[in-house]
């Protein structure tokens, strides 16, 4: 496995993970579960999110800030990519 292919495998785990969290506040929130039980997997729910997010930025990162294999500029220069990744802080 390249690893692109496994950064991505681990950004869809992160995702799905993720899902199920969410999955799981819905069901909290329909059955009238406990505030502070639903606002702590809903934190949980967040944060894998923004770890999904980094994952995504960081493996990624060398090839947004590299010219394309056609010769043209980079996808992101370099202040771009800073906006990006703070959007997720």
């Amino acid at each position: 496995m390249n690893d692109d292919s496994e950064a991505a495998q681990q950004v869809l785990n992160r995702l799905r993970r993720a899902q199920g969290q969410l999955a799981g506040v819905i069901a909290m929130v329909e059955a009238g579960r406990d505030c502070r039980d639903v606002v702590t997997q809903l934190a949980a729910v967040s944060r894998a999110l923004d770890r999904a997010g980094f994952k995504i930025i960081s493996s990624r990162m060398r090839e947004c800030l590299t010219a394309r294999e056609d010769g043209g500029t980079p996808e992101l220069n370099e202040q771009e990519l800073e906006k990006l990744f703070l959007t997720l802080a």
